[in-house]
């Protein structure tokens, strides 16, 4: 992923709220969000190059997502997929604090990373760059894009407003079920927007201006490189909620899905 906005305890129905885009290039193969054939409780894409995913959920009351750190313009060659730290968390069994302070002995090997870990009443972010770092996220509204957890870049100032405007909408009451995807419709339409931020806004990450403004937008519309999914996610006392919307080269739709994913117990 590389835009994420969350809300963590800060709403009665849902105790974690998350939208987010994928960005990546077009040609890389990846599947659609289904179950896991090898492991039926998780949900969520697949990276058909590494094998990993960027974003998962399990009926068994688990989550992660991750997005990469943006410093320079080199490409990075590390040994290790970031997406592998995505499927070893939710197909696993510890803790969120134990699983993200187990990474850090080789958290070096993989590609620069923020990672999210979630599980019933916490929610821990960690990243390998510049250092190891590993936090229990507050109660709040957060944002997690390719710099700094909470960094304030417009595209993530953009998600975070969009999402707290539908949360304030939103009242105690049934999940959410797979009729009733255009509810969801104002989430999307904040994921899809195209609109460049201002020089001044911009963040500097060493890829300089140019790029800095391609890549400024929560929906990059590319045809090599560009969203190739945007993803809400919901999770209350029963069911998460999981919802994607696909995209091919030059914003060209490819597909929607959503599924109710209900808990193996309840949380």
């Amino acid at each position: 992923m590389c835009l994420i906005a969350l809300s963590w305890r800060t709403h009665p129905r849902y105790r974690l709220a998350l939208i987010a885009n994928r960005d990546e290039f077009h040609g890389r193969p990846a599947l659609a969000a289904a179950a896991d054939p090898d492991v039926p409780d998780v949900y969520g894409g697949r990276d058909l190059q590494q094998g990993g995913s960027w974003l998962l959920a399990s009926t068994r009351g688990r989550l992660a997502a991750v997005t990469n750190v943006r410093a320079g313009p080199d490409p990075e060659q590390r040994p290790l997929s970031r997406g592998a730290l995505v499927r070893g968390y939710v197909t696993g069994s510890t803790s969120p604090q134990q699983y993200l302070q187990s990474l850090e002995p080789d958290a070096p090997r993989y590609g620069r990373f923020n990672l999210l870990a979630w599980q019933a009443g916490t929610l821990q972010f960690c990243s390998n760059h510049p250092q190891f770092q590993h936090l229990e996220v507050t109660p709040g509204l957060h944002a997690m894009s390719n710099g700094p957890f909470d960094a304030p870049w417009p595209k993530s100032t953009r998600a975070i407003d969009a999402l707290d405007r539908w949360l304030e909408e939103q009242r105690p009451g049934r999940s959410l079920d797979e009729q009733d995807l255009p509810t969801l419709e104002p989430l999307f339409d904040a994921l899809a927007d195209t609109s460049t931020a201002p020089d001044e806004a911009l963040p500097d990450t060493g890829v300089g201006v140019v790029l800095e403004r391609a890549l400024s937008p929560p929906f990059i519309a590319g045809e090599r490189y560009g969203t190739r999914c945007s993803t809400v996610v919901l999770v209350d006392d029963q069911a998460i909620v999981f919802a994607e919307r696909r995209f091919g080269p030059n914003a060209r739709p490819a597909g929607t899905s959503l599924r109710r994913l209900v808990l193996r117990d309840a949380i």
